[in-house]
């Protein structure tokens, strides 16, 4: 007869074991890390090494009279463009959503031809337009009277012809996106304000604009940014914008290199503007979707600086182990 093996029972210390836990590798990420390590110091050398940059030139231009005079007539054109396209936009939606047949269709075929057609070809049209207008007039149509007579080449000049241009270019995608930001508001809310007794233009402004604002405002703020550079274009119609101004400089003095790396640098000061005005517009408008807003850059600067400031105090104390019962 075999007696039974007992096995022994390790004494309970009353501490769990310790997990060391071993972090996944990447390499591939330091590999990345370093390559793009490499190219940015790359750079940066061919940026001080260069003399054809010519700092001390771009330095001399940078405030200059004639740059800055661009750079104002550049921001006029973004904010007056900017605001016919989004009146013209919003108007556009609501009657490409409307019930009625004829404008409905009116609003498709605008966003379809300002759309399909280059905004370049539509600023030469413009500022052509007195070849096929000499004399425009406002009046009653076929043989009504006229009540305003108008020379072409006097009335639409250079600047007149790029907002033109640029705005009606711009309401047809500006239309686009006010309608996605429309429909993406629930039905529910329209025919809630329709059974308060709320009428379709006041459900419009109190109920769906705002709500649709949270859609909106990040392409708004793509095409505001991607005015302020296609304003260039306006240099072909002779308007002294930016580009234009610093063409002007350079066809004289021959500095092309350093001049167009100070338009370029005027256009990144003024397009990280708009970012920065954009992501506060934003996070307004988000107040009623999250919980709690995302801290701004500045707070995270502020939090992280105070971390480093007050060193081991604030960084995470290592948890104890859990007596066990």
């Amino acid at each position: 007869m075999t007696t039974p093996r007992t096995t022994e029972v390790p004494e309970w210390t009353g501490r769990p074991e310790e997990i060391k836990a071993v972090p996944v590798r990447h390499p591939g990420r330091w590999v990345a890390a370093v390559v793009v390590l490499v190219l940015i110091a790359m750079f940066v050398h061919s940026l001080v090494t260069n003399p054809r940059f010519e700092w001390g030139v771009i330095g001399q231009y940078f405030l200059s009279r004639r740059v800055l005079e661009g750079l104002e007539i550049t921001i006029l054109l973004t904010v007056v463009c900017m605001a016919i396209g989004i009146v013209l936009g919003v108007l556009l939606a609501v009657m490409r959503l409307s019930a009625n047949p004829l404008l409905s269709g009116a609003s498709w075929v605008y966003i379809w031809f300002f759309r399909g057609t280059p905004v370049l070809v539509q600023l030469l049209f413009w500022y052509n337009l007195g070849a096929l207008y000499p004399r425009m007039s406002l009046g009653v149509p076929f043989f009504g009277p006229s009540f305003v007579h108008a020379n072409a080449n006097s009335l639409i000049t250079a600047l007149t012809a790029a907002i033109l241009g640029l705005g009606l270019n711009e309401g047809a995608y500006m239309a686009e996106i006010v309608r996605a930001g429309i429909l993406s508001v629930e039905h529910g809310q329209v025919e809630a304000a329709q059974a308060l007794g709320m009428t379709r233009a006041l459900t419009m402004r109190r109920i769906i604009l705002p709500q649709a604002m949270r859609v909106i405002i990040p392409p708004t703020g793509n095409e505001t940014i991607s005015m302020l550079k296609t304003s260039s274009l306006a240099s072909v119609i002779t308007v002294t914008e930016l580009l234009y101004a610093v063409q002007l400089i350079y066809s004289v003095n021959f500095k092309t290199i350093p001049l167009l790396i100070v338009a370029s640098l005027w256009y990144l000061i003024a397009t990280s503007v708009l970012t920065v005005g954009q992501y506060y517009i934003e996070r307004y408008y988000a107040r009623g979707s999250v919980r709690e807003l995302p801290p701004t850059p500045w707070h995270r600067i502020r939090k992280r600086l105070f971390t480093f400031h007050d060193g081991m105090a604030t960084l995470p104390a290592q948890m104890p182990h859990r007596e066990g019962r």
